[in-house]
């Protein structure tokens, strides 16, 4: 009867540790897929604004040359109290002739200093600027010369459909009384040439019946146009101009 409480209390407490370990793995296994399973949402973008830090000022111009002192030896002479000289006790074998040292050059700055700079300033500097600013290319944007504005030209070609549109004032011709009694009619081409302002300037015949064409001279010649622009300013135009004469029957 005590061997089979002696079994049997060893059978539980194997149990027992079976399932001890089979929890501890379980609970193990769970806190090790929870950092898997949930994630965090990564951070949103933000936006990020870059500041420009404003230009360094320039470093200070050097300082004045000083003249490096020269150095003069002067022979020392004896005097007694009595404010005599005394004779040198002997005579040298050889006499030594003293010069005296240039002072150097002055040596130009190398960091390229600019009057109104500061101490602690950097080459390529702005006078104005901060210390521990940043060099940049728009440091220069002052020195960049200002394009010159385009020059406008002279005179333009527009053909007659354009020009139709900037006609402000039409004078209409008058049909001359020859070309009615020989029943003339037809186009006359003109070549015209309007000023900045818009008047009629100069004006040729292309082509057109001799009894037709002074009168679509005359005509024209009164035409009235608004000034053409070109980059904002006036500008001459050459342009063709067709004048209709037709009989009505």
């Amino acid at each position: 009867m005590l061997l089979e409480t002696t079994t049997a209390q060893r059978r539980r407490r194997k149990l027992a540790a079976v399932l001890s370990f089979g929890f501890q793995g379980i609970l193990l296994c769970i806190l090790l897929a929870v950092p898997i399973l949930i994630t965090e949402d990564l951070p949103k973008a933000q936006w990020l604004t870059f500041l420009v830090a404003p230009p360094p000022p320039p470093p200070p111009a050097p300082p004045a040359a000083v003249p490096a002192a020269r150095v003069v030896r002067k022979l020392q002479s004896q005097v007694l109290e009595t404010g005599g000289l005394r004779a040198p006790g002997s005579i040298p074998k050889k006499v030594q002739m003293i010069h005296e040292e240039e002072a150097p050059p002055p040596l130009a700055d190398a960091m390229g200093g600019v009057v109104g700079g500061v101490p602690g300033g950097i080459p390529g500097g702005q006078l104005g600027g901060v210390i521990g600013g940043i060099v940049s290319a728009s440091a220069n944007v002052a020195a960049i010369p200002k394009l010159a504005a385009p020059v406008a030209p002279k005179r333009v070609l527009i053909s007659q459909g354009v020009t139709k549109g900037y006609l402000v004032k039409q004078t209409e011709p008058h049909y001359p009384l020859l070309a009615k009694q020989a029943r003339i009619q037809g186009e006359v081409v003109l070549q015209a040439i309007i000023s900045k302002n818009g008047d009629v300037a100069n004006l040729q015949v292309v082509s057109g019946h001799p009894f037709l064409a002074p009168a679509a001279l005359e005509a024209v010649q009164q035409w009235h146009y608004r000034p053409f622009l070109l980059n904002g300013q006036p500008v001459e135009v050459e342009t063709t101009v067709t004048v209709s004469f037709r009989l009505v029957s």
